[in-house]
């Protein structure tokens, strides 16, 4: 597959969209989600859809917010992991429901257990969250967006 990035700025293409985007992401992170659950949801999505350039950010991100190596590692692992919350972990089911809705199309189960540990405008700003973060997935994989790629010291 050719990984070669298709357009190299598109914030420059559509500048108001891009600014939208990027309050709605701001407006998100003030939410009372927390900044670490905010960065495991989308890296959580970005490992299903396959985004390289959002699981570089976000992998680097939740590091950077204090979350173990292991916990970023085991991530794609989560339900075989004693490493997260109850909470974390309905919010993690709930990205999956919600990226993949055309399988899912969000059971119930799942949406019962996310009541459990999430006020109902907190169950909207995750729902959110996970709607903005696929729509970048969408944008980073479609127009081949690259990640940096670190040294070999800092890549292993």
């Amino acid at each position: 597959m050719d990984i070669t990035p298709r357009i190299a700025d598109w914030y420059k293409l559509a500048p108001a969209v891009m600014k939208g985007l990027i309050a709605a992401e701001t407006a998100l992170g003030a939410s009372d989600l927390g900044a670490n659950l905010i960065e495991l949801v989308k890296l959580r999505a970005s490992q299903i859809n396959g985004c390289a350039y959002c699981i570089h950010l976000h992998a680097t991100t939740a590091r950077k917010l204090g979350e173990s190596e292991m916990r970023v590692v085991m991530l794609d692992g989560w339900r075989e992991s004693p490493l997260y919350t109850a909470r974390e972990r309905a919010a993690l089911a709930w990205t999956e429901a919600v990226t993949r809705v055309i399988e899912t199309h969000a059971p119930n189960d799942v949406y019962e257990e996310l009541k459990v540990h999430f006020t109902e405008a907190q169950q909207v700003h995750l729902t959110l969250a996970i709607g903005v973060i696929n729509l970048w997935n969408r944008m980073g994989i479609s127009l081949r967006a690259s990640h940096p790629v670190d040294t070999a010291q800092n890549a292993a």
